[in-house]
Formats: C-alpha cells, structure tokens, sequence
C-alpha cells in the first residue's frame, strides 16, 4: 500500500466503529498518526491499540461531539500531543429510520446535533489551526440520503444535506489559504448503524440493498479508500466536492 499519508496528523470523529474505524485503519496504513475520537471510550482505545499495533502513532479521546466545549477541549489535546492538525474527516453520525410524520422533535435534535451540528463544532475548533499554516485537509461524511431523499430518514436526510451545503461554502472560504474541503457520501454499508436501522425496519433494510445495481451494501473498507484519497495530496486540487460511493444506488 502507498504511504501518501506520511508523517500527517489526522482526528478521525467516530473512528470506535463501522466506517470511522475503517477510516483510522487505511490512514495508520498510509503513515498517518490518528488522534481516534468517539463517545464510546472503550471502542476508540481499542481502534487506537489496533494503530499502534499496526505502527502507527495514536490517541483515543472520548468525546461527545455534540458538546462544544468537549470538542474544543479535543482539539486543543490532540494538539499539544502531536503538534498539530493537518486533516479531519467528520464521521460521527446517527439515524433511526422512521416516516417523518410518525417522528418527534427530541429525535430530530438528536440527528441535527450529531450530524450536523458536530461538524460545525469541530471545524470551529480546528480551522484556526490550519489556517495558520495554510495546510489542512477536510473530509466530511455525508449521505446519499442528503442527495436523492430516503424514505424513512427526512430529519437525516437534511441534517446531511446541511453538511453538504455547509461544505462547499467552507470550501469557498478556505480555498485562499490552501484548505481542501470535500464529502464523501456512502450508500447502505455493512455497519453497526445500518444493522441497527434494519433492527428497526428489515424489509425497508432489505429494499435498500437490493436497490444497489452492485446487489451488495458497501464495506467500510471501500468508503474509507475514498476519503483517504481526498485527504491526500493526490487530491490537492479538489475542494467543494460530493463523491458517493454506493455502487451505483445513486447516480447524480
């Protein structure tokens, strides 16, 4: 494998599990060292032992991404450990898969506040960093669901299309001082979210994949090559960008 992240710092949001864990084991692969943040203390150690394992310079960090000051107080961690930060990829999220007419507002809050209301925490409290040295790279996860709609998922759907617009106007503002800003949108993947959200609704679940021309949901391992292009100078030339990886689910 190439090591097109060497010596790079990265904060991996999410990284305990699913995609995000997949994201930090590509990135300690590429020579990255992964500052591996979740609210699950015990899944982030774990990812982060797996670095270290695998070579790579890591820290856990437990952190609720939708409290400001946790987020703020990571960021100022994971820089007086490494010194820096020179990529963020906001993976954190949630769903529970439901029409809308039958949701309720404290569930709403609940998909706004780690969707999209952590990645506005987070690049708040990362940015000034990067902007001081003109370098950074950041990679948002969205959803296809943001793109095409997704029966079952509205709140979700505009939580992640929120990050969506949010990421091309920063992409816009951070361009002057040489900051990518892309999002990569899975499809269905083979996670724990998505074995919750079939928990919640198997014949929807089976639908969805059966919908993907691929006829299989994606594997994290697939979503993370994506964002660990983007978040590599072979991309250095890419900002406000939507790439989907669902195999084919959505075509926009």
């Amino acid at each position: 494998m190439s090591m097109r992240l060497r010596d790079q710092i990265a904060v991996v949001t999410g990284g305990a599990s699913g995609i995000g864990k997949a994201i930090c084991e590509r990135f300690a692969a590429e020579g990255a060292s992964v500052v591996v943040v979740d609210r699950d203390a015990d899944g982030a150690r774990e990812t982060s032992d797996r670095l270290k394992a695998m070579g790579s310079a890591s820290v856990p960090i437990r952190v609720d991404v939708t409290r400001r000051d946790e987020v703020q107080a990571m960021a100022a961690q994971a820089i007086s450990e490494f010194g820096r930060i020179d990529i963020l990829v906001n993976n954190a999220g949630w769903d529970r898969m439901e029409l809308f007419l039958d949701s309720q507002e404290e569930t709403w809050e609940k998909i706004l506040s780690i969707n999209l209301k952590s990645v506005l925490y987070t690049c708040h409290a990362i940015l000034p960093h990067m902007v001081a040295r003109s370098h950074g790279k950041v990679v948002n996860i969205g959803s296809d669901a943001a793109r095409v709609g997704s029966t079952g998922e509205a709140v979700y759907a505009a939580a992640k299309g929120g990050v969506i617009a949010f990421s091309k106007t920063l992409a816009r503002e951070m361009a002057k001082y040489r900051i990518n800003v892309n999002v990569v949108c899975p499809g269905p993947a083979r996670t724990p979210l998505f074995q919750e959200i079939a928990g919640q609704n198997e014949k929807l679940a089976m639908a969805l994949e059966r919908a993907i021309p691929f006829r299989r949901l994606a594997e994290p391992e697939e979503v993370a090559s994506a964002v660990a292009f983007l978040a590599s100078d072979d991309a250095r030339f890419i900002t406000g960008q939507t790439l989907s990886v669902s195999g084919g689910l959505t075509m926009v």
